[in-house]
Parts: structure tokens; C-alpha cells; sequence
């Protein structure tokens, strides 16, 4: 079930994947373009009791301690060492300033008794001559102060006929797969962090007791609609609920908020997919209606009001709420500003207040400022 969820974040950010590789591709690209060619170049040595050994017994005895690995060690360390290099880099006449691009390296090789000396840099042939001519600075020092080993040559350096970096094909492919892989993850940790940054931007959008659109938010979605639709039909509305008033002290939370969900979902059941519904304060709730002229809006409202006039009962609380609902609405037209008719949808609630009528509705429209059905 894992596994599946993170594939479809990588399908879902594929173009990050995508990206990702290119960019890798492009940086090894020009990495290797403009990076200078590194030559490298080994020599090989083997340390050996001395010639100069008189009895079988020395030989023997210089054998043994040939056997410590400290003894090997010792000479890839004076080979390894600044005297011996500048030594060598004066031997070979060159400047420090130049040959201060060539790296050295001597190891010991496992189980043996053979030094290995690599020299790297942008020149082949200069690093095959300082491998060398460190190697015969090492042999005169090792001379000069130790009669008991000898150290010669087993392999002299030769100059490289092909650099070992930069290598385009390899690096071009590395840097595309790792590219890939950082773009996978990119995809995997973005998507995870949309989630919650989605959940957390619905969590200030929503009403936490009724489940719909709080106020600020209604207010957004109404300004946003007008800047987008500017010619286009729309009604908003506001119903209030005169039977939550007495309630919102007495009926527990958890009473309130199942009554708030049951008028919330009356009201879905009378709107279309499209419209849009919100907590407007503790006993109203808001409505937009987009594409509905003044034409078509009252018999919206009016099948609001007839389904929101039946009681609901509350048999957990024994108790039986009568929603008393009072409508009031606006239609924009003329390109009026959000609040303006915020303002004109409130005045028509205050209006419904007052009317007296059965159907205590008001609709307010500039061709048509009031909905005279109701008043009958």
C-alpha cells in the first residue's frame, strides 16, 4: 500500500524527476568542459635485504624484520614527505609554484613488501617524471642512513595516454542518475509537505463546529468571484436561524455541532455542486450562488426556506428545534464592490425581520428591489 502511495507522488512529480536529471546532466556537462585534465601516473618499488649483508644469519635476521609492517611503512612515509618532494622538484629543475598541482601518494600494498607511488596532475609526462625522480630520492636517502635494506625499482613510471578526470560519458551518467534520484525525492518530500500545509491552510479556511466556510474566508471567495466573473450572474444570501438563539447556551457542544452539521447538509441538499456555503455568524449561515439571476434565484431560497421550516429533532436530547429561518438576499449587478453588497444582503435580512410575512424572505435587486411573492 506504501509502495503505491509513493508511486503516484513520483507520477505526480514527474517533472521534478525530470528536471532534476537534466540538471545533473548539464552541471557534469559543463563541470567537464571547463575542468582541467588530470593525468596519473604510479611507480612501483621493492625493499629487499642488502646486498651488503656478510653471513646467511644477517639475511635471516633482516628478513624477520622485514616481515613488520612498520619497516614499509616507514619508507612510504619518507616517500610521502615534503624534503623528499622538494628535493625532487629541484632535482627536476621545475618551479614549486608549478608543481604545486600534482598530488602524491604512496601506500604499501597488502601483504607484501612493494611500495606504490601515484603522482597526479595536469600534466602526463611531468607526473611521470616526479614519480620517478621521487623514487630515486627516496633510494638515496634510504641509502644514506640504512645498510640493512635495499630499495629499487620494480615498475618506473610512464606517462598516461588518457586522462583519469574528467571522463564525460561516466560523469554525464552518474550525475543524470543522482540528478533523478534528488529529484525523486524532491517529488516524495514535497508531496508530503503539501498534505499538511493543505490541511493546516483548510484548517483556517473552514468553520471548525458546522464544517463549512468561516466568514473571512466567504468574504475572500465572494471578493474573488466578482474580480473574476465581472459580467456574470450571481445571488448571494444570508439565512439566519432564529431557533439556535435560545440553544447556543443550553444545548451541549456536541448537541450544537450535530444540529449545525444537520443544517449544513440541508442546505447542500438544496444547492448545486458549484455554489458556496458559509458560517456567517453564531446563528447564520451564507450562501453564493454563481450563474443565478434575480429571475432564478427565489425559488432557490424558497426551496431553502420550506427545508429548513421543517423541525429537527434532537431524540438524544429530548429535545425538538423549530429553525425559525430568515432570508436575506442580493443580486450583483453593475459591477458593485463585494462589501456593497455584503451590505445590500444584509439589509435585505433586516428587511425579512421586519416584513412580517409567512415566508419571511427578501431579495434584493436593483431591476427589481424586492421579491413581492414573499410579501404575499
Amino acid at each position: 500500500m506504501e509502495l503505491k502511495i509513493y508511486l503516484r507522488m513520483l507520477q505526480k512529480g514527474w517533472w521534478l524527476i525530470v528536471l532534476g536529471a537534466l540538471t545533473g546532466l548539464i552541471i557534469s556537462l559543463l563541470a567537464s568542459y571547463f575542468a582541467t585534465p588530470q593525468y596519473v601516473s604510479t611507480a612501483r618499488f621493492i625493499i629487499t635485504p642488502s646486498l651488503s649483508l656478510k653471513t646467511s644469519k644477517d639475511v635471516v635476521d633482516s628478513l624477520n624484520t622485514l616481515d613488520r609492517a612498520s619497516v614499509v611503512a616507514t619508507y612510504a612515509e619518507v616517500m610521502n614527505s615534503e624534503r623528499v618532494f622538494a628535493d625532487s622538484i629541484a632535482s627536476m629543475q621545475s618551479s614549486p609554484a608549478v608543481m604545486k598541482d600534482y598530488a602524491v601518494n604512496a601506500v604499501v600494498l597488502p601483504s607484501s613488501s612493494v611500495l606504490e607511488l601515484t603522482v597526479s596532475g595536469p600534466n602526463p609526462n611531468a607526473a611521470a617524471e616526479l614519480a620517478n625522480t621521487i623514487g630515486k630520492q627516496t633510494i638515496q636517502f634510504a641509502e644514506s642512513i640504512n645498510f640493512i635494506f635495499d630499495m629499487n625499482f620494480l615498475d618506473a613510471a610512464v606517462p598516461a595516454v588518457a586522462p583519469f578526470s574528467p571522463q564525460p560519458v561516466r560523469d554525464a551518467g552518474l550525475s543524470l542518475g543522482l540528478g533523478a534520484i534528488f529529484g525523486a525525492l524532491l517529488a516524495i518530500v514535497g508531496e508530503q509537505l503539501r498534505v499538511p500545509l493543505e490541511t493546516y491552510r483548510q484548517y483556517f479556511r473552514m468553520d471548525s463546529e458546522s464544517g463549512v466556510f468561516n466568514v473571512s474566508h466567504f468574504r475572500h471567495l465572494l471578493a474573488q468571484e466578482i474580480n473574476d466573473h465581472p459580467d456574470d450572474s450571481m445571488t448571494i444570501g444570508l439565512i439566519e436561524i432564529e431557533g439556535l438563539k435560545d440553544l447556543l447556551e443550553t444545548l451541549p457542544p456536541v448537541g450544537l455541532k450535530k444540529l449545525l452539521h444537520k443544517i449544513t447538509q440541508t442546505l447542500q441538499n438544496e444547492l448545486r455542486g458549484n455554489d458556496v456555503i458559509g458560517r456567517w455568524n453564531d446563528t447564520g449561515f451564507s450562501v453564493i450562488l454563481p450563474d443565478t439571476p434575480g429571475s432564478a434565484a427565489p425559488r432557490t431560497f424558497d426551496r431553502i426556506y420550506e427545508a429548513l421550516s421543517v423541525p429537527v429533532d434532537l431524540s438524544q436530547y429530548d429535545v425538538t428545534v423549530d429553525l425559525h429561518p430568515y432570508i436575506g438576499a442580493a443580486v450583483y449587478s453593475n459591477n458593485i464592490k463585494a462589501q456593497e453588497l455584503i451590505e445590500k444582503m444584509e439589509g435585505s435580512l433586516e428587511q425579512a425581520h421586519r416584513s412580517g410575512n409567512d415566508k419571511p424572505i427578501y431579495l434584493w435587486d436593483i431591476k427589481s428591489p424586492f421579491w413581492k411573492d414573499a410579501e404575499k
